[in-house]
């Protein structure tokens, strides 16, 4: 009787796992076919010679010395550091700013505001990047150029000069992402006790000196999420410069990720393309870990303070 007892108990057990893997097994088979599978079979792809329609030839590590004897590839690479730097360290500043702003009680309407900053983000990249290109034409009626006229400056070629290209693309990425990081870091500031800077009122201290000394110091986790966040996607930046840049994709503004989608779909080589994800899937993984080494390190600092 006891063993017919533990029986049913045990298969009740398996029932209830059983059912729990089937609630969670769509997001496990769509990660394997959507995700998993890409992944494993760029790495067998990179090994081989394929156009996508003739069958695929083996030629060991040859698509890696063709990257990494193009000089284009490596103006990829800086591209892609120097455009996440202009991109995303304005994102941070500004973002704590106007977080600071939408927080405080001087401001009226603040929910309205909230809702303008956050907006960006929710609005088709594809149609920022157009709006971004008539922005930054090349022609002195330009609205970028027509500013600078006014200036007695020139008009600038944004999208064939080395500097004015990066410049064109970190504004739409940081346009974009600006609000969406204001909010986290306006969630972070919610979380700060008001008893804090009632204090620091009544002892005299300057906006300024505010975030200085109680908002930044409080929002130490909050920046560390964001940067990690920002820096892992200005890695994938692709549809800014692909719609800005057209399909030729100047070297003057190619990223990394824009320049294996045009080894791959532009050039037919999916081995070299394949290459290039490689190479950049260990970068972005070099660059977690230094974010996470820095966090770890200012985590325990802050502990033994």
């Amino acid at each position: 009787m006891e063993t017919t007892t533990k029986a049913r108990g045990l298969s009740e057990k398996k029932k209830t796992a059983l059912s729990a893997y089937l609630f969670i097994s769509p997001f496990f088979i769509l990660f394997a076919i959507f995700g998993l599978f890409p992944m494993v079979f760029s790495f067998y792809l990179s090994f081989f010679r394929w156009d996508g329609l003739s069958p695929m030839t083996y030629i060991g590590v040859r698509n890696f010395e063709l990257i990494f004897t193009d000089p284009v590839f490596f103006s990829s690479i800086l591209n892609t550091f120097i455009i996440g730097l202009m991109g995303t360290l304005p994102q941070i500043f500004i973002g704590i700013l106007l977080a600071f702003a939408l927080n405080s009680t001087l401001i009226r309407y603040r929910n309205t505001f909230r809702t303008f900053v956050f907006l960006p983000y929710i609005t088709s990249i594809v149609a920022v990047a157009i709006i971004f290109g008539v922005v930054f034409n090349n022609q002195p009626f330009g609205f970028a150029n027509y500013i600078l006229s006014t200036f007695d400056i020139g008009p600038i070629r944004w999208n064939a000069e080395y500097w004015p290209v990066k410049f064109a693309i970190a504004t739409m990425v940081f346009w974009r992402w600006v609000g969406y990081n204001t909010i986290i870091f306006l969630a972070g500031m919610q979380s700060i006790p008001k008893e804090l800077y009632e204090a620091a009122k009544i002892d005299g201290a300057t906006v300024g000196q505010q975030i200085r000394l109680i908002t930044l110091p409080m929002l130490k986790p909050i920046v560390m999420f964001v940067v990690f966040t920002a820096t892992i996607g200005s890695f994938q930046l692709f549809t800014e410069p692909l719609i800005f840049l057209g399909r030729g994709l100047r070297e003057e503004g190619i990223t990394m990720v824009a320049y294996l989608w045009r080894d791959a779909f532009v050039y037919n080589s999916f081995g070299t393309a394949s290459a290039a994800a490689i190479v950049l899937f260990f970068i972005i993984i070099a660059i977690t870990a230094i974010n996470l080494l820095i966090t770890n390190r200012l985590g325990r600092s802050k502990k033994i303070g």
